[in-house]
Order: C-alpha cells, then sequence, then structure tokens
C-alpha cells in the first residue's frame, strides 16, 4: 500500500494537484502508523489505520466520480487544486501515446511568456487512468481493511487468553497445589 501511495503522490506532485496530495500524505503517514501497530502488537494504531481505510475509500470513489464527471462534478474544475492555478492531472499531457504540440501566445497583452498546449493522440484519456488509479487504491485499502481487522482479532484475542500466573484462565496450563485445606474449612470458636 506504501508503495502505491508514493507513486500516486509523485504522479499528483507534477500536476500540482493539492488536494491528493494532502490525502496522500495523510494516507502514507496511516499506513507508516499501521505498520508500526502491526510490528508493536499496538492494535489501536491497526484500528486508526483500519478507519482511515474507510475514509480513503471514499476519497478515492470521490476522485472517481471527479473524474468521470458524476454528480455535477468537472473534471475542469479547480477544486483538486484549490483553485490556486490551472493546473490539471499530470496525465492530460504525458499520458501513454500523447503528443504535446505547444503553440506561443506571442501577441497577447501579459501571456507573451504563456504558451497554449494541445494533446492529441493518447492511447487513453488521462480521467481513465486516473479512474484505474483510484480503483486500484480502493482495491488496496480493502485488502488492508480486512488484514487490520484480521490482525486486531488475533491481537485482542491474544490479550483474552494471556495467562496471569493461574488466575483468570480456566484451563491453566499447569496446576496448583489443589488439595483443600482444613484450616479454610475449619470453624473457629471463642470461648464466651
Amino acid at each position: 500500500p506504501k508503495l502505491a501511495a508514493l507513486e500516486r503522490q509523485v504522479f499528483d506532485f507534477l500536476g500540482y494537484q493539492w488536494a491528493p496530495i494532502l490525502a496522500n500524505f495523510l494516507h502514507i503517514i496511516i499506513v507508516i502508523l499501521g505498520l508500526f501497530g502491526t510490528i508493536q502488537y499496538r492494535p489501536r494504531y491497526i484500528v486508526v489505520y483500519a478507519i482511515w481505510t474507510a475514509v480513503w475509500v471514499t476519497w478515492n470513489i470521490f476522485i472517481i466520480c471527479f473524474y468521470l464527471e458524476v454528480g455535477g462534478l468537472s473534471k475542469d474544475s479547480e477544486l483538486l487544486t484549490f483553485n490556486i492555478s490551472r493546473h490539471q492531472s499530470w496525465w492530460s499531457e504525458n499520458g501513454p501515446g500523447c503528443v504535446r504540440k505547444e503553440a506561443s501566445m506571442s501577441g497577447i497583452r501579459g501571456l507573451d511568456n504563456h504558451s497554449y498546449i494541445s494533446v492529441i493522440g493518447c492511447a487513453l484519456e488521462y480521467r481513465y487512468i486516473e479512474v484505474m488509479h483510484s480503483s486500484f487504491q480502493i482495491l488496496i485499502a480493502l485488502v488492508g481493511f480486512v488484514y487490520a481487522c484480521y490482525v486486531v482479532s488475533v491481537f485482542t484475542e491474544e490479550e483474552d487468553s494471556f495467562d496471569f500466573i493461574g488466575g483468570f484462565d480456566p484451563f491453566p496450563l499447569y496446576h496448583v497445589n489443589e488439595k483443600p485445606t482444613n484450616l479454610l474449612f475449619k470453624q473457629t470458636y471463642l470461648p464466651a
């Protein structure tokens, strides 16, 4: 999960997509926390990871809806860049088979340093690449959720069966001398 998140983080940085960059950063931190919880036998950290996977799945469903323009969302909006820039997905210009053509915008006041970029010949539209990325993240998150639930159940089962020197275990591995002693059952009489 960590490598897939790092790969996604790189491409979001290349496209200046600030909302996904922040979400990916949080995801990487929580994955590290979950791994730490697994190695250190800390079920609470793993529960945090399991809860995060639900949020992560929701985020990726939003990304899928965003790029497929479901529910009034538009892939051309500046929502993922926090309205800071007009950047889009890195894949929009650099997808498989895409050819970039730049035309300078000289003569237009204020845009002398800018150029118009047209992209043609893409084998796969960038929005479908983004949808595949998000779908893959959902699949990994679901596997991680199942694994986290399993690990938490194993850890809590081990805690419940811990033998406190024969104190709470109904079937101790070793038996203490279980002969009744007469001192416990003998009544004491005080002289009147």
